[in-house]
């Protein structure tokens, strides 16, 4: 354990670097938009103003945004129309995503927002509602100090390869499979 205490210690004092990052959280298991929630609430801990754009959801009410709506650092935006399988309307999909994406590129260009969540982007870029070329582009010319959090199964290569850190979430076993319906707190 010293060995790797060693190791660990000389990792942490060769990380000088002070910037904004991105974060994706993608794959076919539950917990991506938890986990960006999760660095709201971080983020709130240390009294940042976050942005949050909610892409696709947007007929169901959920805990997070009943919650996060508490707190005047907090600008949060559901701009969905449901998930892609119910609206059945690509057109309408895209014009929600696009409304979406113009709230979210505002944040994306103002420095007051110091973390940026982008809940379910990914599936909006999967289904080309909105082009990879176009997020990234915004993505690069952010402030230097703004972080942002993009989630949603399907993270496009392009995007994973500019991004900072990025998780996938494997599914072992989920209790919708056993015929449990959504339950508040966990997926609500």
């Amino acid at each position: 354990m010293a060995r790797k205490k060693a190791v660990v210690d000389a990792k942490i004092a060769s990380a000088r670097d002070d910037r904004g990052v991105i974060v994706v959280a993608t794959g076919n298991g539950k917990g991506k938009s938890s986990s960006g929630f999760g660095m709201v609430a971080r983020a709130l801990g240390h009294g940042m103003r976050v942005g949050i754009v909610q892409f696709v959801k947007g007929r169901i009410a959920t805990g997070e945004e009943a919650f996060f709506r508490r707190f005047p650092e907090v600008d949060y935006h559901v701009m969905g129309e449901g998930y892609t399988w119910e609206t059945q309307d690509r057109e309408r999909d895209t014009r929600a995503a696009r409304a979406a994406w113009e709230k979210a590129r505002a944040m994306l260009e103002d420095a007051s927002y110091q973390l940026v969540l982008l809940d379910e982007l990914n599936i909006v870029l999967k289904h080309g509602y909105l082009s990879v070329e176009e997020v990234i582009a915004a993505l690069k010319a952010r402030p230097p100090l703004q972080h942002v959090v993009i989630t949603g199964r399907a993270a496009k290569p392009a995007l994973i390869a500019v991004a900072d850190t990025v998780t996938e979430m494997r599914s072992v076993k989920h209790a919708f499979e056993a015929g449990v319906r959504a339950q508040k707190g966990i997926e609500l």
